[in-house]
């Protein structure tokens, strides 16, 4: 019926938490077929044997939860993954998203319409409203460098058209869900550090808008959740330091971690080895790609019958 590939995204960037995410050329695939004899979800690449099966596979679950009684009894999901799971690219993200995305297209489907004509601002204030932040969402949904945020009206995008760049993400075998991320964050900030992110958000998006790699450099520091959550994950700020030694411009926790991303223009590899190097020091074997910045967000395409 419908397929949708959607990219990886690294979000917050240092000091934009919860605003500022950019797409990866990094992608998951999601196919969506009415019929059969029962719910069935079947994934393939990263954590194929992790992932819950049926109904109780995120992507199922978000589909029958956004249609109610309008869910079909039966329907074969099946994901081709290359995003590492629970690694701050954005894995659950793209599951969320494409829940909302066969959902809607089950939807016009059932009125006669075509399935593969969707309203995207509609499922990105969805997809915000269930993730309770839109920085993964946003880009993954429209490619790019994104600003997200809440507003009475919905979501404010913003996508900043920016230089093209290179990243080296790297990834420790380091269970860190979301929720013990969000939970190490305090409940109130300083006048001071606030100010400092605000200020220094603004100067990283003008950065990577104008490729302006002195002013990523400095820039891209972070006192509302690096500073609670580094410290967390055993060897990420040496792999950090690591990554700068190598010859990245800037270094961040990719979203809420584990996974450390790195900006360069060069030595891609070494920037790469040394980060894995530094986890390897406190025992986590760890993984690393080298990612472009994509501009393609999500792709919807119907399937042959």
């Amino acid at each position: 019926m419908i397929r949708v590939r959607i990219p990886a995204t690294t979000a917050n960037l240092g000091p934009g938490f919860d605003c500022m995410g950019l797409a990866l050329d990094l992608w998951n695939t999601f196919e969506f077929r009415l019929g059969g004899s029962e719910i069935s979800v079947v994934s393939h690449g990263e954590g194929a044997d992790e992932l819950p099966l049926g109904a109780d596979n995120l992507v199922a679950a978000i589909m029958l939860r956004e249609l109610g009684e309008q869910a079909p009894e039966s329907f074969q999901i099946v994901c081709h993954n290359t995003i590492p799971v629970a690694s701050g690219l954005g894995s659950s993200s793209t599951a969320v998203l494409a829940g909302l995305l066969f959902s809607a297209a089950t939807r016009r489907a059932l009125e006669g319409e075509d399935p593969s004509e969707l309203e995207l601002q509609q499922i990105l204030e969805r997809a915000t409203e269930i993730e309770g932040h839109g920085d993964n969402v946003a880009p993954a949904l429209l490619g790019g460098f994104v600003i997200v945020v809440p507003d009475r009206t919905g979501v404010l995008t913003q996508r900043v058209p920016h230089v093209p760049m290179k990243t080296v993400v790297c990834v420790p075998h380091f269970d860190y869900l979301t929720s013990e991320a969000r939970a190490a964050l305090p409940s109130t900030y300083t006048r001071p550090d606030a100010i400092y992110n605000i200020g220094r958000a603004m100067l990283v998006a003008e950065a990577i808008r104008f490729g302006d790699d002195d002013l990523l450099h400095r820039s891209m520091n972070d006192r509302i959740h690096e500073p609670y959550r580094l410290s967390a994950i055993p060897g990420a700020c040496e792999a950090k330091e690591a990554a700068l030694a190598a010859g990245a411009i800037s270094v961040a926790l990719s979203g809420a971690g584990p996974g450390i991303i790195a900006f360069a223009r060069d030595h891609y590899d070494r920037i790469g080895r040394g980060m894995k190097a530094a986890f390897g020091r406190f025992g986590l074997e760890s993984r690393y790609w080298i990612l472009d910045a994509s501009e393609q967000g999500a792709h919807i395409g119907r399937l042959p019958v």
